[in-house]
This record gives structure tokens, sequence and C-alpha cells, in this order.
């Protein structure tokens, strides 16, 4: 049934890409707006990527894990996802440390990066450290890093 309103597996598969890859993107600006403190935007961002790979289903394998990443729109999908989540990310590091956008996007691409990948593994580990805990670890990790850019307005800037 489904077949007959989509031309092929491929426009069928693109079409639950798009779908799965807006989730994640929803999820990443929902923890990023969800507060003004930074400590807790950072947890909650980091929550964010591992409630994707623990909760939809398996979606973060087509998105990411799928042997199809190397057709070229699908590709460009996992590759605009990525940066859409970064980008919404270096908005909030550049307009609270005030560095440029160049600088703040490395460090957005950085954490981002960082909390997709270690997500992934967590869940493909079998990891037996809770998703909580698993969080509360990532992010004093990345805190410790993020929080040595001063606030914009703060300490000569």
């Amino acid at each position: 049934m489904l077949y007959q309103h989509f031309p092929g597996k491929l426009d069928l598969y693109l079409a639950l890409l798009d779908q799965h890859c807006e989730s994640l993107l929803q999820s990443v600006r929902t923890a990023l707006a969800s507060t003004t403190d930074n400590k807790l935007r950072v947890a909650a961002t980091m929550d964010a990527y591992f409630a994707y790979v623990e909760n939809e289903g398996g979606a973060f394998r087509l998105v990411f894990e799928s042997d199809l990443t190397n057709e070229a729109a699908v590709r460009e999908r996992v590759d605009r996802v990525t940066l859409q989540c970064a980008e919404a990310i270096c908005e909030v590091i550049a307009e609270d440390t005030g560095l440029p956008r160049d600088e703040a996007m490395l460090l957005a691409v950085g954490l981002g990066g960082y909390s997709q990948v270690v997500a992934r593994y967590w869940l493909a580990s079998g990891s037996t450290v809770p998703r909580d805990k698993a969080v509360e670890l990532l992010t004093s990790l990345a805190w410790r890093g993020i929080a040595g850019f001063p606030l914009h307005g703060t300490e000569g800037h």
C-alpha cells in the first residue's frame, strides 16, 4: 500500500528519513530553548540525543547507520540535519559568548558530534550505565570545556 504513494523504495526511505531528521532537529531546538541556564542547556541537549537513539524505535539507525548513507540524496539529508543541529547549538554559543560565528560553529559541531557519537555508542554497546547517569557524565565533561568561554559582556567581552 505504501509503495503506491512512492515511486520506489528509495523515495519511501527518503520520506521516512526526512521525518526522522526533523524529529531530531526539533528535539535539539526544544532542548536549547528549554532554559536560559547554560549548564542545563548542555544537559538537555545531551539528553535529547540520548532520547533520540533510545526512544525513536531505531530511527537513528535509519538516519545515521543505514547501508544507503553512500547514496547522494541520503548523505545530503544526514549531513543537513547534522549541520542544522550544529547551527542551532552555534546560535546559543555565539550569542552567549560573543565568539565569531566560525569559532562558535566549530564548538557547536564538536558538541553535537560528541553527543551523537557517544549516545549511539551507549546504545549499541548495551552499556549498563543508566541514561540519566550517562547524560550526567557527558554533561560534566562538555560543561567543563564550554564553561571556559566567558559569557558575552563579562570578563572583558
